[in-house]
């Protein structure tokens, strides 16, 4: 186990390892540090943690792994440095409750900030920002500007749906969230109906859907929104070309809004530093931090009144389903068999 002590060398070993903030993060100061694992990618949140300090006074240490961040948390135990964990997905969040790593918080800010839905019951966890499972459709052969999620099974759809596989987190987090909504029974025929209108085996990811429509091989299929933006002011090539040949269309459930998932942060269950990680917490849901989401990540601020990305407001107003998250979380296992019996990846 490495000890709080080490955790300056262990930062450095672990930010060549991983890729962390290594270069940006300011000196220390008097008021102190806050630890960060993250699964995000560094530079989504490098600006804004330098940001945090300038205002606090209190220096990031931030170490980014894309795997396995909780599992090391509960390893590290009582020894470890970590005092939050940000990460990516209602299911990852939910697995850093279910490992026992995570403590509950109390603040006026967060609750304030942060619509009921997307935070946890007993405040272990609170999304940070939003991405929406949208339909990708391809801009020469879908007139269609409004569709339900339900809409995917529709007879009319058939051998013309792309997407990847329904075991990945971001479709069982959809699939848990129409259980949620319709219950087990209707969401298996749904199941049905999709897998009955898919033009290939569920393969690649979401950007691969937006390439497969380009190519003629499908006409619509699931994508989060923010990888639009990441195509299309990227610099591959290829891929702008696969964002111009789609539209984005932001579906709803039936009787319902749009199904999101969330960025998210824990505090630790043996944060070193809980002050200063509460102030962090604090921080990333004000104003200034939330506008750096919008702009930069292509995703959506959980606060109310914040502008977002041009290119995402380019999809229309988002109106999401308002259903808990954590009714959502509950799901997920349920989910996952009925993908397996529907066997919609086969």
């Amino acid at each position: 186990m490495m000890s709080k002590t080490t955790f300056a060398r262990g930062f450095l070993l672990g930010a060549a390892a991983f890729g962390g903030l290594v270069g940006s993060l300011p000196s220390a100061s008097a008021q102190g540090v806050v630890n960060v694992y993250t699964n995000r990618e560094p530079g989504l949140y490098s600006a804004t943690l330098d940001e945090f300090t300038k205002a606090t006074g209190i220096k990031v240490n931030a170490i980014f792994s894309e795997q396995g961040l909780a599992e090391r948390i509960r390893a590290e135990g009582e020894n470890s440095p970590a005092d939050v964990l940000i990460t990516v997905d209602i299911g990852r969040i939910q697995e850093a409750v279910d490992l026992g790593i995570a403590q509950p918080v109390k603040s006026e800010a967060l609750a304030a900030a942060i619509p009921e839905h997307l935070r946890d019951p007993e405040g272990r966890w609170f999304a940070l920002s939003m991405r929406a499972r949208s339909i990708y459709a391809s801009k020469d052969r879908v007139k269609d500007t409004a569709m339900t999620y339900e809409d995917l099974a529709d007879p009319k759809w058939k051998g013309k749906v792309c997407s990847r596989s329904f075991q990945h987190q971001y479709n069982i987090a959809l699939i848990a969230a129409m259980i949620v909504k319709h219950g087990e029974a209707k969401t298996e025929e749904w199941l049905k109906g999709v897998k009955a209108n898919l033009a290939k085996k569920p393969s690649g990811g979401d950007r691969d859907v937006a390439k497969d429509i380009m190519a003629g091989v499908c006409d619509i299929g699931l994508g989060n929104t923010y990888y639009i933006g990441l195509m299309t002011n990227g610099t591959n090539p290829d891929q702008k070309k696969w964002a111009e040949a789609v539209h984005v269309i932001l579906p709803t459930f039936e009787g319902g809004g749009t199904q999101v998932n969330v960025s998210g942060i824990v505090m630790t269950k043996n944060a070193p530093n809980r002050e200063n990680a509460q102030k962090l917490m604090e921080y990333m849901v004000t104003p200034e931090a939330q506008r750096v989401f919008a702009d930069v990540n292509y995703e959506y601020p959980v606060r109310a009144g914040i502008e977002i990305n041009p290119l995402v407001k380019s999809f229309g107003d988002l109106k999401m389903d308002t259903m808990s998250l954590a009714d959502v979380a509950k799901n997920r296992a349920k989910a996952s068999a009925l993908v397996d019996k529907v066997g919609i990846d086969r």
